[in-house]
């Protein structure tokens, strides 16, 4: 099956390269997506198909890359799960770009990365050596750093591309120092030589703390997050699904790989730290995005908030992991895990529905939008179940992942460490307070883009996107009322992979495959699916019971206008007064909020005007320190190429010195 997957690599690879040369934009475009979308559903069928056989993991060793150093693959439970999200959720987004692509700026410079992203993605999950790796990595980093670039005339476009290639870069440095230690002086860079080495403590936690600065600045964890509100909404729409539902899942691989399976027993504080590096993230994610306008930027400062949550379980298995108590451990990552499903799938979705708006209209500013259900019902009722789920309302499969890391979260009473036991119920209310927030944050998405009266003439003339965008909602839908309604077939895929790396999973179902059972003792027991029956029955009931009894005779009349009967959309709640109360109580001190007005005076006919400056803490407090510093040391060093050839002399002996004395302390 190994071999299979490799080969889908290549097509994959294969299609990039030839994609320029294939005649004429709509039969490039047709080719590529139709290629990706078949290559994608074959790769996530085959993953599948292994999570569900089981079985020892497959290698290969193919004699390419470094001279000393063969190219080594493997195929285990950890990589077969995410082949399935990479490959299920590209497969979908295939489909929305046969529609979408037509609309792109310059779609002749998205059609041949597309494909090499995907094989990037798919390449790091199944590498198993440090080249490898690092190989891969890069190749999605640069792909998608093309596919950021498409619409490269754009000012605001190249400053994204530009900081995304330097977090990328970051991210790749802090993981290339990271295999270094792990490779220990013996330099054994493939991953069954790290997994047998017995790193001493020290080393170990320099390589913990490197993997979580190189995986998480692609994961977008605070404070590591500063590209992706930019990255993500410059590139075209069914590429921000992908960076979003996709890249950021494959660096949270990463971080699974190394911290579960290559640096051996963590520390404790190990897993307080990434547990409280996801709840920062997830209620910092959720308050700036709760204070946009524009829809893109609002859903790439929501997946910040959801990568902090699946980091939250990850530290919360680990700490478990730590504390000797495998059960509650496989708990804690299966809702990781779930929750990197639901994220990538509703996630997407979402993002599919804001191509569809921009499209449609034009726009991504919501204070531009409204009155969209009525011209556009089908996206609507799609776009709705991509916010419930994010919200995580029950019936969808946003609920089900949630639930279960409270649940672990419920049973942090089972650590002997007193800090874990005072600071996990912490990190359980702030990821109480970003769900709540994330309610509001898509209330606010939806009732402003669909709800209420146009806002402008593009808004006034929408109309629903292509056949092939719509199915790709559709599809999106579908999968998330699925996994919410039986979450059981998402544990069936997961629950291997918890078993592989802590021996321990989740308990057998009490009550048949359509129970999710957390515990041996079934006391917590969730059925997705009466859930679903009485979410449709409650109301249909209602409906007909009033239908029913109720007058039969229609009246129709003019809807409350709460006395002011003026028909301008500007009397429409609006984004900005939506999230007021929010931006006063958490932004003054956050995010530096200001608000100005500018009113004319009396006789001056010109509107008046509001408006409010964010800044991001990351960028005042962390990055722009940084580049002053690095701006004063490139600047001293620079003396270093007018050196004459005796002072170099010097520099180089005095090198060696330094090197043979590190070398000597080192034995």
């Amino acid at each position: 099956m190994l071999s299979l997957v490799l080969l889908g690599v290549a097509l994959l690879l294969l299609l990039g390269a030839l994609a320029p040369f294939v005649g004429g934009e709509a039969a490039a475009r047709r080719i590529v997506y139709g290629a990706s979308l078949a290559i994608s559903a074959v790769l996530a069928v085959l993953a599948i198909a292994r999570l569900l056989e089981g079985g020892p993991p497959a290698s290969a060793v193919l004699p390419i890359g470094l001279p000393w150093l063969d190219a080594h693959f493997r195929l285990d439970e950890l990589s077969a799960y995410f082949l399935v999200v990479v490959n299920l959720v590209a497969a979908i987004v295939s489909i929305f770009a046969f529609g979408y692509a037509s609309h792109d700026v310059e779609p002749a410079r998205v059609t041949p990365p597309y494909p090499v992203f995907l094989a990037g993605c798919n390449l790091v999950l199944i590498a198993d050596d440090a080249f490898m790796f690092l190989l891969s990595w890069e190749f999605m980093s640069l792909s998608s750093w093309l596919l950021v670039m498409a619409n490269h005339r754009q000012p605001e476009t190249r400053r994204a591309a530009f900081v995304y290639l330097v977090m990328a870069a970051f991210g790749t440095l802090m993981l290339l120092f990271a295999f270094g230690v792990l490779a220990g002086p013996a330099g054994d860079y493939d991953f069954d030589s790290m997994r047998e080495a017995k790193v001493k403590p020290l080393l170990a936690s320099a390589a913990f703390v490197l993997v979580l600065l190189g995986t998480g600045s692609k994961a977008g964890l605070v404070p590591l997050h500063v590209w992706l509100p930019l990255a993500h909404p410059a590139a075209p729409s069914h590429v921000s699904a992908l960076m979003s539902g996709v890249m950021t899942k494959v660096a949270l691989y990463g971080m699974i790989r190394v911290l579960f399976d290559l640096l051996g027993e963590p520390a404790w504080w190990w897993g307080g730290l990434v547990l409280l590096l996801g709840a920062v993230s997830a209620v910092i994610g959720v308050l700036y995005a709760l204070l946009q306008r524009d829809l893109k930027v609002m859903l790439a400062y929501s997946t910040v908030e959801n990568v902090g949550i699946i980091v939250l379980g990850i530290g919360l298995a680990l700490a478990f992991k730590a504390s000797r108590l495998p059960d509650l451990a496989a708990l804690a990552l299966v809702a990781a895990l779930l929750h990197v499903m639901n994220h990538a799938l509703f996630k997407s979705l979402l993002f599919c529905g804001a191509g569809a708006v921009l499209v449609a209209t034009g726009q991504r500013d919501l204070e531009k939008l409204g009155g969209l259900i009525r011209r556009m019902p089908l996206t609507a009722l799609f776009f709705l179940v991509g916010c419930l789920a994010l919200s995580g309302l029950p019936p969808l499969n946003g609920f089900v992942s949630e639930w279960l890391t409270f649940q672990a979260i419920f049973s942090s009473t089972a650590f002997s460490n007193e800090l874990l036991r005072l600071g996990v119920p912490v990190a359980g209310a702030l990821l109480a307070l970003s769900a709540a927030l994330a309610a509001a944050c898509f209330i606010k998405a939806f009732g402003i883009a669909f709800l209420g009266r146009p806002r402008g003439a593009a808004a006034a003339a929408a109309l629903e996107p292509e056949g092939a965008m719509t199915a790709a909602l559709a599809l999106f839908s579908f999968a998330c009322l699925v996994l919410g309604a039986f979450p059981g077939f998402a544990i069936l895929i997961a629950d291997p992979v918890a078993r592989t790396l802590l021996g321990d999973g989740l308990p057998v179902n009490v009550g048949g495959f359509l129970w999710l059972t957390p515990f041996p003792d079934g006391a917590t027991s969730y059925s997705g699916l009466i859930v679903l029956v009485l979410v449709l029955s409650v109301p249909l009931s209602i409906v007909w019971l009033v239908q029913r009894l109720g007058v039969r005779q229609q009246r129709r009349s003019h809807l409350w206008d709460c006395g002011f009967p003026d028909p301008s959309p500007a009397t429409q709640y609006t984004a900005s007064s939506f999230s007021q109360p929010i931006r006063r109580v958490f932004g003054t001190v956050l995010f530096r909020a200001r608000e100005s007005v500018d009113m004319p005076p009396p006789g001056d006919m010109r509107p008046a005007r509001f408006a409010v400056t964010l800044v991001d803490p990351a960028w005042d407090w962390l990055f722009q320190p940084i580049g002053r510093i690095v701006g004063y040391v490139t600047q001293r060093i620079n003396i270093l190429q007018f050196m004459t050839i005796r002072r170099y002399l010097s520099l180089m002996f005095t090198a060696l010195v330094i090197l043979l004395l590190v070398v000597v302390v080192n034995q």
